[in-house]
């Protein structure tokens, strides 16, 4: 596999890995976006000869957080802690916050430069950074991300706040207290706040001929950061103590479908199992 850059690509801003792919550069070139360099849509191409899905799953996440968004922001939460928010691509937090209430404002948070440098950059680009913020941090200390998210002045503690770790958590270990990790952020939001959440899974998913879904996660062992998939109940876990969303914890592809905009997820609205995603959202008494 080549680290060779590729002169379509941008400059890379500081401090980016181009000797292994990245997990949020390879996103967002499964999504179609150009934040990516030749290492990462290698990888993808990888990844897409072992599982032909792979993009459309990617479009299926995707979807669940706009959905999820946009289900917020109708009722009346208008500040977002968005972790681990990847390179920017159609349908932002903030885009899709603002289309119900203009007035919302995000802070977004991720680990990897580039997806820091572009957010920033479009942020700029529509005149939006200081409504909005932009950080680069790890989810895993949620100390430091609470505290600097608040001193961008962008969100009040006072009121609620939609936290948001969407396609992030199965990318921390079993090895990690990430249970902890949660319930830390958890306890740092006010009361009427909302958690956002997904997960990969192995619980009752229907498998075709042909699906090599262990070997993707073979593949991403060589990435920056591989992945993990855990039970229904391991997710379910991470909810306790909130009031969960009708309908509870669900397949991403169909919950709250019916406010959808993009119709990805319809693909496999006759079996959502087949996607492996989970995706829940919980509010705090």
């Amino acid at each position: 596999m080549t680290t060779q850059q590729d002169p379509r690509d941008p400059e890379a801003p500081e401090g980016v890995d181009l000797e292994r792919p990245n997990v949020a550069r390879v996103y967002d070139w499964f999504l179609g976006g150009s934040a990516n360099w030749a290492i990462d849509r290698e990888f993808g191409s990888q990844v897409l000869k072992q599982f032909p899905e792979v993009k459309t799953f990617a479009r299926v996440g995707r979807d669940f957080l706009a959905r999820g968004v946009g289900y917020l922001a109708r009722q009346g939460i208008t500040q977002f802690l968005d972790i681990g928010s990847g390179v920017p691509t159609v349908g932002n937090v903030h885009q899709i916050a603002s289309a119900v209430n203009p007035d919302s404002r995000v802070v977004y948070v991720d680990i990897e430069p580039v997806a820091v440098a572009h957010s920033q950059l479009l942020l700029e680009r529509e005149g939006l950074l200081g409504r909005h913020a932009v950080l680069q941090g790890d989810v895993r200390d949620p100390a430091d991300i609470w505290k600097r998210a608040l001193e961008t002045g962008v969100l009040d503690p006072r009121q609620p706040i939609g936290l948001c770790l969407v396609g992030l958590l199965y990318f921390l270990g079993p090895d990690e207290p990430v249970h902890e990790i949660v319930q830390r952020y958890l306890d740092f939001l006010p009361p009427g706040s909302y958690f956002l959440s997904s997960h990969l899974t192995e619980d009752g998913v229907t498998r075709k001929e042909g699906d090599n879904r262990e070997n993707v996660q073979e593949l991403y062992k060589k990435t920056s950061a591989p992945f993990h998939l855990r039970s229904r109940a391991e997710f379910t876990a991470f909810f306790d103590g909130l009031e969960l969303v009708e309908p509870g914890i669900d397949w991403m592809a169909t919950w709250h479908l019916d406010e959808a905009t993009s119709r990805a997820s319809d693909r496999f609205a006759d079996d959502p199992t087949f996607t492996g995603g989970l995706g829940g959202l919980g509010r705090k008494p």
